[in-house]
């Protein structure tokens, strides 16, 4: 452990020595520049400081030194100290333990620092003597043995001169080297946790008060790791670098942060933040700025700067000549929360004057302690509104909360009590959760949690509690105890040096476990100097360096620890402390603990596999009630040394008692809510912790606590209560080892708020004056004490020359009213008045001093103002004002009055009158007003002579409907008593019912009574009347304005007559007048329903004046549950015509009701009955349900279905059409009830009579539908509705012959009508322009398109109703491109029919023998006539005596070769083309050697492309050109011509086909890939073969035709007999 490191230093992982101390380095620079200077100077007293170094070398401190001139030291020199420690031959010390170099005092305070002496010799380990004689015999044989080694004196003077330098610069040397090592190993030691930590400022930012247009610059310097992110604010609003170009700079740069402002003006004052933040915390610190002006540059809208007045009462000076005024509103009240919740408080703050961008400072305080932001507790301020907010209540948050508000003139504050409730158990019968978890006497190994007893014990005792501990950075819990512990203070051991941890305790008893505490906060497991190092600052520089002799280089026994003594002993455990010994040497020392049981000598140590670092310890598992004696010794590397003193014999048991229960209990009223309750101190209570006050309602036995956080006081206000309730009080005194008995219970208090004297009156105003007097008016005060006010007292005095005399009193008896006539005054003197109220509790203290008036005779001729305004019955938009006419009437009398209306906070001239014309009562209920707004309302009278003064102005009243408002309710009673009733839940004790009519108090009961109970009060009319005609209301005294009002007016009145008589003279009511229906078998009800009618009511049933009873022709019946009256008859008789009537009766209630069944309507009703008879009749055996119809399927297929019902297994169902039967379905689905038949596709012959009859064992019924005539017409309008309803939208189709319109269909029936539309008018079908139907399509063909055919087509499907119409629109954009497609497709069919092509195709390969003749014809076909070319290998052939070529009639082509040879062998084509194309077709020569002359071989196709086999002549008649060698057209290019080829050629064939496909593989072919056989001539008499390749019968279509876009793709080539493949 080493002092000399700077605290910074401790704090970052990464520094380096540029953090030294400047004083160190400037002591260190000193003592180099000493060292060479001039030996010459100091020569002569060299010896005698030496010696005086040795001779005050007493204890540790042996010389004084004092800076002089600081001189920089060189880093370098200083980064290299340690390397030089090592070859240095002046240090005595090898590796060695760690020591210290810093002086403390006896609170481990740094005081200075402390440098060994200097020691040359290294073979000196004697040791530090024990006195000061032997230190000095030491220093002076060391100075014998050096100067063996000199010679000459000069050298010895030299060396003894500057031995002070050296010893300095070895002082240093080695204090930076230890800071060093000791830096290493503390970091090597320390884990992450320890070494980051939160933001800490080394230097504050400074406060500047600067002069406008000056710039100013703030810094300071921030410590923290991770590094700490530095934010700036002013007035709490971030300062944004970017937003305000050169205005502010920021600047960081090694910890150290800057901002600076530029040309500051006055807008600049403000209150600077800076904020530091890393993932441990946030700091900030504060600094504020204050621009001022020169004389003379103030602005105008502030006042001058004014001088320091002694005059000021509250001793602040504002600035600026400003005084601010502060007023808290819309304050906070007594708040309750719950554990876990979250709360805010705030409070509306008016600072006058406003001035812009002017924050006050706003501090928060929970029971007098400044709060800072946590992430408990967020503060905010909006400019006009200060809010607190409790992210997540504990019972720790509670407490009494003040708002403060400073400004640069005062303060102001506002304060409110915060209650926090247990959160609800997770077991039930739990605990409450323990409360102020802290941390105290935190050690390298152990520290102490203590904490506080919750008010809730969840209804038995609290059995112990359980500490846990958590290591920071993980999220795990582990518990500290095995058993609960009942004392509140634990001693944790077993923590890992330098790690942080945080503790939560949870309280226990039988039934289960409580919630866990709030946590602690983090503490670190540490030695207590270097927390204080590590968390103060660094040690001050005194002028003093303190020199102690060097530690021998061997390891040195430490000696005994002292002041051994217990300071903690309980029944679980005993706490030692101590302190180090004086002689330890360098390296640090652990302890051993041992005990020893009182009365004997025997020593057991305790701690025998661990010693302990800290100088404290705990002890645990001691024998409760015996006494112990304890002593601890040192130990180290070099062994353990001697026991301490021991302690004296401690007995293991609670030192600490619970408290004495409290004295005696006071509660007394407070408010409706809240009752102060106050108590005697615990006697003799130690270590007290505060008291938990409980509350109960009397008689229920159930104790509730009032605070869940203990007060230290002897009085609390208990808040919360219930307004009218009584309760008793007791209280609780508790300490760390728990809670006391209950004190006894106080007396029973009755909640309500307490009696006090009234406030004064305010605005006193002259209502009247005459020669001798004045009439006076005031306002009742704010608040009147708790107690009617019984009356007032005024006092005068006159006023001469502005200097007010004496008061005297100008009544001697209190007046009730607020306005009072002052005699015996002096004409035309001058007087001020004050008023004082009183009430029960006696006269409150008198109004501030009315202004000053003169008495004289008023003798204007319009009215006085009216007084005695009061506002009542407010509600969100309406309210009823009061007032009292003028006392000074004016010449004439008052004849009205006008109201004049306001906003609160509008100016003087928005007053408004509320009527137009004036009203003569002295009420007026003001309407439409609007909700939220507040208003003041005056009045003003009038007479003849004009308008008087108005009044006074009410104060604001804000339009708004209270919580818990009630109205008037109007009852009439059974007996017919009419009543207005007002019920109030906001009663107080002395509250009472005050009902007025025309708000004037009813005192007269002869037309009135009233009666009051609890919370309701009931007024009665007790002869209701037109003089009862009025506004009646009702006031409630002592609450916040409860009062309704209702209007009784003439109408009302005759309403609530008639529901009187009717009440007094009742009537059964019924819900149904009596009525009949039949029921099945066509049985006849008569019945009725009476609305209320009791198990007691009597029924007689009338017939024609005649009593009717039960009998077999009526069935009576009285369901006295349901009120049903019913009377049933089987049939109805022509006797049974007449009327019936109900006769009911209920106690005094009577009603009757008749029905009269006569003419037509009982001839009818008689009628419907016999006919229902008849229906269940036939029901009884199989029947139709539903009779036969038919349905129209989506796929317009008719469905003929009907519904049977009583069928069984035999039933039959036959069905006929036109009186034949036709076959139905197979298997009745009678389950279902449902028979179907199903016409497919109906048409005309489907129309006809259709019958179906179901019949069996128990009877027949038949059903019929009609499909004849306007039936069948009906059916096929619905199958023509369902297919014109499937139609699609017409669509626009181009082709080569014109333009088509089509729609599509799902069904279609040659009956359907359509109509074609052009332009809404029916079209005329031409040649030109046609309709027809292909399968499911309509459509409508245009050939030949033009511009008449443009506009709106329509197709109408006609279905007998509405029909339906699919239109579409030809014209614009469709036609140009429907037409243009049309001209696209016609001139490419055009030229598909005309191009040139060869319609007969040639073979692919002719082999012929030498000296043959070969000719070959085809046909072509084009228009014009194509122009044909003959090729060979792609070179034209033109006609000469070998190649003869021919085009005859336009139709036929024709190659002769006169004389074949192998020169002619090769590739063949024929080219035609003209300009609608181009078409080639060819084939392959193969000449083989010939074998005689055997003539000419011919091959010629026809118009079909078969191949025809001649003479050398061309065939002349059509049929024989057209003549096939197959035989079959039809198989055209699927067979071949054999003609048996010679054997011998076999071979020799074979090679001429393989060259000749190598040949033909470089030609693009159109056709397929198939490979063509070759055709074989020979000479006469012997065979010729001829094979053609093999096709498709598909590809044989004499229709198939390239389409245009293929023609546009690749020319039309044919090759042999493939001419048509695509």
């Amino acid at each position: 452990m080493s002092g000399s490191t700077p605290f910074y230093q401790k704090h970052h992982r990464h520094y380096d020595r540029g953090y030294r101390s400047k004083e160190l380095e400037s002591a260190v620079s000193q003592y180099q520049s000493s060292s060479s200077s001039s030996y010459a100077a100091r020569r002569s007293s060299s010896r005698a400081s030496a010696s005086a170094a040795l001779s005050a070398s007493s204890g540790h401190v042996i010389a004084l030194h004092e800076r002089t001139t600081p001189v920089p030291c060189s880093y370098t020199r200083l980064s290299s100290s340690y390397s030089d420690l090592e070859e240095s031959r002046l240090s005595p010390m090898p590796k060695r333990a760690k020591p210290t170099y810093l002086a403390m005092d006896k609170e481990n305070q740094i005081i200075g620092y402390v440098v060994p002496i200097f020691r040359g010799s290294h073979e000196y380990a004697s040791g530090f003597s024990d006195t000061e004689e032997a230190r000095v015999k030491e220093s002076a044989g060391y100075m014998a043995r050096r100067n063996l080694f000199t010679s000459g004196l000069e050298m010895e003077r030299t060396e003894q001169t500057s031995r002070k330098v050296s010893m300095r610069e070895s002082a240093e040397r080695i204090s930076l080297s230890k800071r060093i090592y000791e830096n290493e190993e503390h970091h090597k030691r320390m884990n992450k946790d320890s070494l980051m930590h939160a933001p800490e400022f080394v230097i504050k930012p400074r406060s500047h008060t600067v002069w406008e247009k000056q710039c100013v610059r703030l810094h300071c310097t921030v410590s923290g790791w991770p590094d700490p992110r530095v934010v700036w604010y002013k007035n709490n609003v971030t300062i944004d670098p970017m937003a305000h170009p050169g205005k502010y700079k920021l600047e960081s740069s090694y910890n150290v942060h800057s901002l600076e402002i530029s040309r500051c003006d006055f807008d600049d004052t403000a209150q600077y933040r800076v904020s530091a933040m890393n993932s441990k915390g946030e700091l900030s610190s504060f600094a504020s700025i204050v621009v001022k002006r020169f004389k003379g540059e103030v602005e105008e809208a502030l006042p001058m700067p004014r001088p320091r007045s002694t005059d000021n009462e509250d001793g602040l000076i504002s600035e600026y000549g400003i005084t601010f005024d502060t007023h808290i509103v819309d304050g906070f009240g007594v708040s309750f929360g719950r554990e876990g919740e979250t709360m805010s408080l705030g409070a509306t703050v008016i600072i006058s004057p406003n001035l812009a961008r002017y924050q006050p400072e706003v501090q928060w305080y929970r029971d007098d302690v400044l709060l800072q932001p946590s992430k408990w507790c967020h503060m905010h301020w909006s400019g006009d509104k200060a809010m607190l907010t409790l992210t997540h209540l504990n019972k720790e948050d509670e407490g009494l909360y003040t708002l403060r508000i400073t400004t640069k003139s005062k303060y102001e504050t506002y304060s409110a009590y915060v209650f926090v409730r247990d959160a609800d158990a997770e077991v039930e019968g739990a605990p409450g959760a323990p409360l102020d978890v802290k941390c105290q006497d935190a050690n390298k190994d152990y520290v102490i949690v203590t904490w506080k007893q919750p008010a809730v014990d969840g209804g038995s005792s609290i059995l112990g509690y359980f500490v846990d501990r958590c290591e920071v950075g993980t999220t795990h819990w582990s518990q500290c105890n095995d058993t609960p512990i009942k004392f509140a203070r634990f001693p944790v051991t077993g923590l890992v040096e330098g790690r942080s941890y945080t503790f939560r305790v949870r309280a226990v008893n039988k039934s289960g476990m409580s919630r866990p505490s709030r946590v602690s906060e983090v503490v670190a497991a540490m030695d207590p100097a270097d927390r204080a190092r590590m968390r103060g600052t660094s040690a001050p520089w005194t002028g003093q360096i303190i020199v102690t002799e060097e530690e021998p280089a061997e390891g040195v026994v430490p000696g005994r620890p002292k002041e051994l003594e217990v300071t903690e002993a309980t029944k679980n455990y005993v706490v030692l402390s101590w302190k180090p010994p004086g002689e330890r040497g360098h390296e640090g020392i652990m302890y051993y603990v041992e005990k020893c049981v009182s009365g004997t000598d025997s020593w057991q140590r305790v701690n025998t596999e661990i010693p302990v670092k800290s100088p404290r310890f705990a002890l645990f598992d001691l024998a409760e009630g015996k006494a112990y004696s304890f002593r601890v010794r040192c130990c180290n590397s070099a062994g353990v040394g001697e026991p301490s003193e021991a302690t004296e014999a401690t007995t293991v048991g609670d030192k600490l008692d619970i408290p004495s229960a409290p004295g005696r209990v006071v509660p007394t009223r407070n408010t409706d809510t809240s009752v102060v309750v106050s108590w005697e101190a615990s006697r003799d209570a130690k270590e007290l912790v505060g008291y938990y006050i409980e509350a109960s309602i009397v008689g229920s036995n159930k104790f509730e606590p009032c605070n869940n956080k203990p007060v230290k006081g002897t009085r609390f206000i208990c808040h919360g209560l219930v307004t009218g309730e009584s309760y008793v009080f007791r209280v609780k005194a508790l300490n760390a080892a728990g809670l006391s008995e209950c004190s006894q219970q106080s007396e029973a208090i009755e909640v309500k708020a307490a009696i006090a004297s009234p406030t004064p009156p305010y605005g006193i105003s002259v209502l009247e004056c005459v020669r001798d007097s004045m009439v006076l008016a005031w306002k009742q005060p704010t608040f009147i004490g708790g107690a009617d006010i019984t009356g007032y007292f005024v006092d005068y005095r006159e006023v001469i020359n502005g200097v007010p005399g004496t008061w005297h009193e100008a009544n001697v008896k209190a007046v009730s009213d607020r306005a009072y006539r002052v005699s015996d005054l002096k004409e035309n003197r001058k007087y001020q008045f004050q008023v004082r109220a009183a009430n029960m509790a006696g006269v409150g203290i008198p109004s501030l001093p009315s202004g000053t008036f003169v008495c004289e005779e008023w003798t204007i001729a319009v009215p006085g103002p009216p007084h005695d305004l009061q506002v009542t019955e407010v509600r969100a938009n309406t309210l009823v004002l009061l007032y009292k006419p003028p006392v000074y009437q004016g010449r004439d009398p008052v004849n009205g009055f006008y109201i004049d209306i306001k906003e609160a906070d509008a100016e003087e001239e928005a007053w408004r009158g509320v009527n137009e014309k004036a009203v003569l009562t002295n009420y007026m209920k003001i309407k439409s007003l609007k909700e939220g707004e507040t208003y003041v309302f005056r009045v003003r009278a009038q007479n003849k002579a004009g308008v008087g003064k108005a009044s006074e102005p009410t104060e604001p009243v804000l339009a708004k409907t209270k919580p818990g408002t009630t109205e008037i309710v109007v009852d009439v009673d059974d007996d017919g008593v009419i009543s207005m009733n007002f019920a109030c839940s906001n009663l107080t004790p002395d509250s009472k019912f005050v009902w007025s009519k025309n708000y004037e108090e009813i005192t007269d009961d002869t037309r009135i009574s009233v009666a009051t109970s609890g919370e309701k009060s009931k007024a009665t009319f007790n002869m209701p009347a037109e003089d009862d005609i009025g506004i009646y209301s009702c006031a409630v005294t002592h609450t916040d304005g409860a009062c309704s009002s209702y209007t009784l007016s003439a109408e009302e009145l005759k309403k609530l007559l008639e529901l009187s008589h009717d009440h007094k003279f009742p009537i059964i009511p019924l819900k149904t007048e009596l009525a009949v229906e039949l029921q099945e078998k066509g049985r006849i009800r008569f019945w009725l329903q009476a609305e209320k009618i009791s198990a007691n009511g009597k029924i007689e049933y009338v017939f024609n004046d005649n009593s009717l009873s039960q009998g077999e022709k009526y069935k009576m019946n009285f369901n006295k549950d349901t009120g049903v009256i019913e009377m049933i008859m089987e049939s109805l008789l022509p006797e049974d015509e007449g009327t019936f009537t109900f006769q009911l009766q209920d106690g005094k209630a009577t009603n009757q009701s008749s029905l009269v069944l006569i003419g037509d309507v009982f001839k009818g009703l008689q009628k419907e009955s016999a006919f229902m008879r008849k229906e269940w009749h036939r029901k009884q055996g199989p029947h139709f349900v539903e009779y036969l119809s038919y349905e129209v399927t989506p796929e317009c297929c008719v469905i003929l279905k009907c519904k049977v019902g009583n069928i069984k297994k035999e039933t039959v169902a036959l069905w006929y059409k036109d009186g034949r039967e036709v076959k139905g379905d197979e298997k009745l689905t009678f389950t279902e009830g449902v028979l179907k038949l199903e016409i497919a596709q109906i048409s005309k012959k489907d129309a006809g009579v259709y019958e179906i009859v179901l019949k069996d064992d128990r009877g027949q019924d038949t059903s019929t539908l009609n499909l004849t005539e306007q039936g069948f017409r009906d059916l096929m309008n619905e199958v023509f509705s369902n297919i014109a309803n499937s139609s699609t939208a017409l669509k626009i189709q181009s082709t080569d012959e014109g333009i088509r319109l089509y729609s599509f269909v799902s069904y279609y029936n040659e009956a359907l009508q359509v109509t074609w539309h052009h332009k809404d008018a029916a079209i005329a079908f031409t040649d030109r322009i046609k309709s027809g139907v292909v399968g499911e399509q309509l459509w409508l063909q245009i050939t030949e398109p033009t511009e008449k055919d443009k506009g709106k087509y329509a197709i109408e499907f006609h279905d007998g109703k509405g029909g339906l119409k699919r239109t579409v629109e030809l014209s614009g954009q469709a036609f140009d491109d429907a037409y243009a497609e049309f001209q696209r497709l016609k001139a490419a069919a055009i030229a598909e029919r005309n191009r040139a092509r060869v319609a007969g195709g040639l073979p692919d390969v002719v082999t012929i023998q030498e000296l043959k003749a070969l000719n070959l014809t085809c046909n072509i076909s084009g228009e014009p006539l194509p122009e044909v070319v003959w090729l060979k290998n792609e070179r034209e052939i033109v006609s000469d005596g070998h190649y003869v070529m021919k085009f005859e009639a336009g139709k036929y082509a024709s190659f002769t070769i006169t004389t074949v040879n192998t020169t002619d062998s090769g590739k063949y084509s024929i080219l035609v083309k003209n300009k609608y194309g181009t078409e080639s077709a060819d084939f392959t020569l193969v000449v083989t050697e010939g074998k005689g002359d055997l003539g000419v071989t011919s091959y010629l196709t026809d118009a079909d492309g078969n191949v025809i086999i001649g003479s050398k002549s061309r065939p002349t008649t059509p049929t024989e050109r057209r003549k096939s060698v197959t035989g079959k057209k039809m198989q055209k290019r699927k067979d071949s011509v054999i003609l048996q080829k010679p054997p011998e050629e076999k071979e020799g064939k074979k090679k001429e086909e393989k060259k000749m496909e190598d040949k033909t593989d470089a030609v693009p072919k159109t056709t397929d890939k198939k490979k063509a056989a070759p055709v074989v001539a020979s000479g006469v008499g012997k065979q010729e073969t001829l094979q053609q390749p093999t096709t498709t019968a598909d590809e044989a279509k004499p229709d198939d035709v390239p389409t245009s876009e293929k023609l546009a793709e690749k020319p039309q080539i044919n090759k042999g007999k493939n001419d048509q493949d695509e």
